[in-house]
């Protein structure tokens, strides 16, 4: 077994040497943060990443900057110490992937990981404003700024946002804030037909009111959908969003005060420990047809009901069935999957969106030295 070198740099120089230092020697690194998601993408072949860099070193809080509602974190701090941080200025990060096991800020964006409040505010990459990264031959780039205002220079923040490390590695990131809401309170609507379940997501995403999150559920026939609401007077609204989830058919409608525990299981919905987590992405007005094909695959659901973003958890075994099932347009990517699964991680691609992927790769990672197979297409 080939012996792996790790690296835990704690500045920004040595991070870059460690790159530059791999791609001379014509090593591949795999870039590691609390190692949270190591199942996710292609699997590297036995032997493939001779280094391991690691961001757990670069765990500063740069700066947080109240009065702008910014703040500049290093790669390597975890999101739960950010989230407190900011909590005690009353602000928040609006993503709220999983926490457990506990992530770390370069990883949640270098995967595009997100959670509920995405349905209001966006996944990371429409929350990051900047970025500094270390690429293969051992530059240090950055873009974006402190200022949510500051579009100047070619956006590398969004570029590497998503891109899973096969760019180069990020080591900070400049983000927008939020203010922290204390008050929520959910409205609650459950029914057993699909067609219904679809149609009050699709209405309730006209509605005119500012939810927090709007989520779906869904297992074995049956499921429901979830309208948070936070802020002044976060009752009264929920209560209005009952009453129209009521008036769109479903049934057993409730306002839940005390609601972090239902918050909870959507996220933990997100995640599968001995079984398939795939990611479908379809437009809202399929959900129907995406929950049948679910149901085909005796999958469990969650996802974000105004987004066409779902979640199934299911046996390795029904994942080309359910695929083959999907409306017309829907896309499945795998994240979690049992050890020695033999699936394809990412699904079909059209050829011109693969190509401009590759070029983007070559510009930046022409070794191929970061995370190499690891994305789509083998990038």
């Amino acid at each position: 077994m080939a012996t792996v070198t790790r690296h835990a740099p704690e500045t920004f120089e040595d991070a870059a040497a460690a790159l530059a230092a791999a791609t001379s020697a014509g090593q591949a690194v795999r870039i590691v943060g609390a190692g949270t998601k190591l199942r996710w993408g292609n699997p590297e072949p036995p032997g493939e990443a001779a280094v391991e860099l690691h961001t757990t070193g670069l765990d500063q809080i740069v700066e947080h900057n109240a009065g702008d509602l910014t703040a500049i974190l290093q790669a390597g701090v975890p999101l739960a110490v950010a989230q407190r941080t900011f909590a005690a200025a009353g602000q928040m990060l609006a993503l709220d992937p999983p926490l457990d096991p506990a992530p770390t800020i370069g990883g949640v964006v270098a995967t595009g990981d997100s959670g509920p409040l995405r349905h209001r505010y966006g996944g990371p990459r429409d929350l990051v404003i900047g970025a500094t990264v270390a690429l293969s031959d051992g530059a240090i780039a950055s873009t974006g700024g402190k200022v949510i205002k500051n579009v100047a220079g070619y956006d590398l923040a969004k570029l590497f946002s998503g891109s899973f490390g096969t760019l180069g590695l990020i080591l900070s990131i400049s983000l927008r804030l939020h203010p922290l809401h204390e008050d929520s309170c959910t409205a609650v609507g459950a029914t057993g037909d699909a067609d219904t379940l679809q149609r009050a997501a699709v209405a309730l995403a006209a509605f005119p009111a500012e939810f927090e999150a709007l989520d779906i559920a869904w297992r074995g026939g049956r499921g429901g959908v979830l309208a948070r609401c936070a802020g002044g007077e976060s009752a009264r609204r929920a209560q209005r969003a009952a009453r129209e989830i009521s008036e769109l058919g479903l049934e057993q409608v409730d306002v839940i005060e005390a609601d972090g525990q239902l918050w909870e299981r959507q996220r933990a919905g997100q995640r599968s420990a001995d079984r398939v987590l795939l990611r479908v992405a379809a437009a809202p007005s399929a959900l129907a047809d995406v929950l049948a094909a679910a149901d085909r695959a005796e999958a469990t659901v969650v996802g974000r009901a105004a987004l066409g973003q779902s979640f199934m958890e299911l046996v390795p075994e029904e994942v080309a069935g359910l695929r083959d099932r999907l409306p017309a347009g829907a896309a499945a990517v795998v994240l979690d999957a049992p050890a020695g699964s033999d699936l394809d991680r990412w699904g079909p691609v059209p050829g011109p969106a693969l190509e401009l992927m590759h070029r983007v790769k070559r510009r930046f990672d022409p070794a191929g030295t970061c995370n190499p197979g690891l994305f789509v297409g083998g990038i």
